[in-house]
């Protein structure tokens, strides 16, 4: 009997912390952080991080806290991917990203704006390299996603530099890769951007942050990296964080501000070292909506002026 009784109250746990790690992917929240990174003397600069939102039609309280957004008004609006969840979203995600998109903003593709998601064992997270080459992917609607946002000002980022102008007339310079997951990244050719010479500071954005990706950013001398794609481990242990990152990159770095590649992961560096931030992204796999102690997330970064 007390065997059975353990075996229960084990069960009971079990039960009770998937039907929480279910509720919280509906348990949105905004992280807030300040990197001083700006010239001296330069106003602040509000850019709103999104990331892996992995949309899908039926998420109403999703679609409404995306559209909420815009009520931090945001200067910018960077996006680092991962914006389906399902093959149908491209109205739903386009009509709650609406608001945003009259902000100036930029964008970078992942592998879940190209390719639907498809049912995956979960342990497969777990090895040292999770990815998978799936039977005959189907193709999303990318270029009209990729369309739609440019129409709208957006920046297209993908293997590309630009600069995307703020509405008082400041320029952010920036440099993008396409998805490391899916080996679609090409550092483009040294140089700068059109009028990039009078940007305020230079941003570099990429989905996924691999190893290489991140130091291929950090050598263009960029002033912050911004990057997306590890949901922040998505299932966090309490007092150790993620277990892990889907990618190369560390887990103390699965989300946040750090330095890049810096002696520490919770501080700047120092020389030779840039800022990063990972976003823990809002959203799931379709098959697999749990979340546990990393709850979805957008986050504004505040940009302020150095004092060094």
């Amino acid at each position: 009997m007390g065997v059975l009784k353990a075996l229960g109250i084990a069960g009971g746990i079990a039960v009770g912390g998937l039907a929480y790690a279910h509720l919280e992917t509906k348990l949105f929240t905004v992280r807030r952080a300040t990197l001083p990174i700006l010239p001296r003397g330069e106003r602040p600069v509000r850019v709103l991080h999104i990331s892996d939102l992995h949309l899908t039609p039926g998420q109403r309280a999703k679609q409404a806290w995306i559209r909420s957004l815009a009520d931090l008004r945001p200067d910018v609006v960077v996006n680092t991917g991962d914006n389906f969840g399902h093959r149908q979203a491209l109205a739903p995600l386009l009509d709650a990203l609406g608001p945003l998109l009259e902000v100036p903003g930029a964008f970078v593709m992942g592998s879940n704006d190209y390719f639907a998601p498809q049912f995956k064992n979960p342990a497969r997270y777990l090895l040292p390299d999770a990815r998978v080459e799936q039977a005959a992917p189907e193709a999303l609607p990318t270029e009209a996603l990729a369309t739609a946002f440019s129409r709208a000002g957006w920046k297209d980022l993908n293997n590309r530099r630009d600069a995307v102008e703020l509405a008082d007339g400041r320029l952010i310079g920036f440099v993008g890769m396409d998805d490391p997951h899916i080996d679609r990244d090409t550092m483009p050719a040294p140089g700068r951007a059109p009028g990039e010479d009078r940007a305020v500071l230079r941003l570099g954005v990429v989905h996924a942050p691999y190893v290489r990706a991140l130091d291929a950013l950090r050598e263009d001398d960029v002033d912050a990296i911004i990057a997306g794609h590890t949901h922040g481990g998505q299932l966090r242990v309490p007092f150790y964080g993620a277990l892990v990152t889907n990618c190369d990159v560390d887990r103390r770095r699965a989300s946040g501000l750090h330095g890049w590649p810096g002696p520490r992961p919770d501080r700047d560096g120092g020389e030779g070292s840039t800022w990063l931030h990972v976003s823990a992204g809002a959203g799931t796999s379709p098959y697999w909506q749990i979340r546990f102690a990393c709850r979805p997330e957008a986050t504004l970064l505040t940009l302020v002026a150095s004092s060094v």
